[in-house]
């Protein structure tokens, strides 16, 4: 069970760790999204995101490793992952960009119920 909650965390981890070059500046979030950035608070609140994701990404690869940061690591994991796709159907209208990170959260929600479930069941 141990072996299952581990690559659940790693799926996860590794969805959120792919907007984490983001930091590097505009031209990297644009190729990631799509979007032009031109205003700079923008570009500010986009790569502060990007930051977040890589603390998120951080805490479910270092849970993989540490079992018993697993459960709190799973929680965050959740909010983050499940909140994206809350506020996403909320606005909707998205284009082509944003239904792959909804795609890819879909699948890191997935991952985490079911290391969620192997924690609590296992």
């Amino acid at each position: 069970m141990s072996a299952l909650i581990v690559v659940c965390l790693v799926i996860a981890a590794v969805i959120h760790l792919l907007p984490v070059p983001g930091i590097l500046g505009a031209a990297w979030l644009e190729r990631l999204y799509g979007s032009r950035i031109d205003d700079p608070d923008m570009l500010v609140m986009m790569r502060h995101r990007a930051l977040m994701f890589g603390i998120v990404g951080g805490i479910l690869i270092a849970a993989a490793i540490r079992s018993e940061w697993r459960g709190l690591a799973v929680v965050v994991g959740l909010v983050s992952a499940a909140g994206f796709l809350v506020i996403a159907g909320l606005v909707g209208g998205y284009g082509d960009k944003i239904r792959r990170v909804v795609i890819a959260d879909v699948v890191a929600v997935v991952a985490l119920v079911i290391a969620g479930a192997a924690l609590i069941w296992g």
